[in-house]
């Protein structure tokens, strides 16, 4: 059974998103099964991945509505980044579940934060990784990624806004753990858009080793390079993009191998 990895933090623009595409790229170039699941309403990870909005005939947001078991399996399309790398994209409706259901719908179809947990079931058979593309925020979506994951995968720059987010999200994880997930993990902190050079990102990175504990920094920092985006424009894997972007490439292959052996998923 595949692992679900939540890719998290409430601050938009860290690169949650070329994070969760840099390991996607980098598990189909070890030949392994991946699944994105994007829950962003924006719809970056779908967009990239190939799938065009008017292609879009049903979306996680619908599996999320339906709450039946094994629903997202309805939803998954194929990416243009070849066989090994599906997508279960974005829709419009996504923005509705960020508002938690109560009373009446909640008594009918369970706990809204186990939506997509519910939707799984089944599903991860067929992956190694589940990679699901969070939100910036810590609301209905976000806890349902949370609830539904194996580990959770923080994502920040070196600073100090985007270190701001980080207790609040550590606070989430703990509460869905006790709430809803005991399987829960954090899994660490990737440090995303490192500048070569800067004594101000040094430090935040410093900072960060101090509030999370150093163990939990993944190592090494992703770089800062204009190949990320590059790959993005052009809806391409990282890895696709060769001599220009293979120290981007590297970095994210390591970065997953880490995942992957603190993953230890039953299939690739």
């Amino acid at each position: 059974m595949g692992k679900v990895v939540a890719v998290v933090n409430q601050k938009g623009g860290v690169g949650k998103t070329s994070v969760t595409l840099g390991l996607a790229s980098a598990a189909r170039q070890r030949g392994h099964q991946v699944l994105v699941v994007d829950l962003d309403p924006q719809g970056a990870s779908t967009w990239v991945l190939g799938v065009d909005a008017e292609r879009v005939k049903r979306s996680a947001a619908d599996a999320l509505g339906s709450a039946r078991s094994g629903a997202l399996r309805d939803v998954i399309v194929d990416s243009t980044w070849g066989h090994l790398v599906d997508v279960a994209p974005a829709g419009p409706s996504l923005q509705q579940h960020e508002t938690a259901r109560s009373g009446l719908e909640n008594l009918i179809s369970g706990r809204s934060a186990a939506r997509l947990r519910k939707t799984l079931s089944g599903v991860t058979r067929s992956y190694g990784i589940v990679l699901v593309d969070c939100p910036p925020s810590l609301g209905e979506l976000t806890t349902n990624a949370l609830t539904a994951a194996d580990l959770a995968l923080l994502v920040v720059e070196p600073t100090a806004l985007s270190l701001r987010g980080v207790e609040p999200v550590a606070d989430l994880i703990e509460t869905v753990w006790g709430r809803d997930n005991s399987r829960l993990d954090l899994a660490g902190v990737v440090v995303n858009r490192m500048p070569a050079r800067g004594a101000d990102a040094a430090m935040r990175f410093e900072d960060l080793a101090r509030t999370v504990g150093e163990s939990a920094v993944w190592s090494p920092a992703i770089p800062q390079r204009i190949s990320v985006a590059e790959a993005a424009s052009a809806r391409r894997p990282i890895h696709d993009l060769g001599s220009r972007a293979r120290d981007v490439a590297e970095v994210f292959d390591r970065l997953y191998d880490q995942l992957w052996q603190l993953a230890k998923p039953e299939r690739a």
